[in-house]
């Protein structure tokens, strides 16, 4: 199996096992909150279910907290520089919707917290944000910082590194999500969202921001 169609079956699997367990559901339709006329997705309990405080290491080797990191709005994605073919095209897709955005005047942060952090160090993760976004911010951190990260944002991931401590593949969601300053999550964009359709939703919230 392809690894994105891998993940895809992941993902779907993960998110069938959540509904059975009642933690929480997605659905579609407007939310009642200020953002109502922007929100296509919605979570059952609300997207304040989704983020919370951390501090990480970023691709400069230092550590910051969530607050520095989403000083302004934000594209979170939870992925590995390793992978070898679905982050790299879902942080091209994200780059190009910040170049969208910024060409409409709205300066936009692409965010990659990496789910592999025993290879992605933050060299690897300079480079990496180098090739996609001057501005794109790589996190890692220990694997129990990461684990507790990626469950504030209700993120799933599976490293299979059993048979290959080198060259290994991680399993992951692939949601990208949309952080307001103050680490508040607004909104997520699934796989096939295109980068002018995210651009457009993006600013949508932004402008309701005020």
């Amino acid at each position: 199996m392809k690894a994105d169609n891998k993940v895809l079956a992941i993902s779907a699997g993960i998110a069938a096992i959540v509904l059975i367990g009642g933690g929480w559901w997605l659905t579609r339709g407007n939310a009642a909150n200020d953002y109502a006329q922007c929100q296509r997705s919605v979570v059952a309990g609300g997207m304040d279910a989704f983020g919370g405080p951390f501090t990480l290491t970023d691709q400069r080797g230092e550590r910051v907290t969530d607050r520095q990191v989403f000083d302004k709005p934000s594209l979170l994605y939870f992925g590995y520089t390793y992978c070898p073919d679905v982050c790299p095209l879902d942080a091209a897709r994200n780059a190009e919707a910040v170049d969208l955005l910024e060409e409409d005047g709205i300066e936009v942060t692409p965010v990659m917290v990496s789910v592999d952090p025993a290879r992605d160090t933050p060299e690897v993760l300079a480079d990496f944000a180098e090739m996609f976004h001057p501005r794109m911010i790589g996190l890692t951190g220990t694997r129990e910082e990461i684990a507790d990260v990626a469950k504030s944002w209700r993120t799933i991931y599976r490293v299979n590194d059993q048979d290959d401590p080198d060259y290994y593949l991680v399993d992951h969601m692939t949601q990208t999500y949309l952080v307001m300053p103050g680490t508040q999550t607004v909104e997520f964009f699934s796989r096939d969202t295109e980068p002018q359709e995210m651009a457009e939703q993006v600013a949508c919230f932004v402008n309701a921001s005020g």
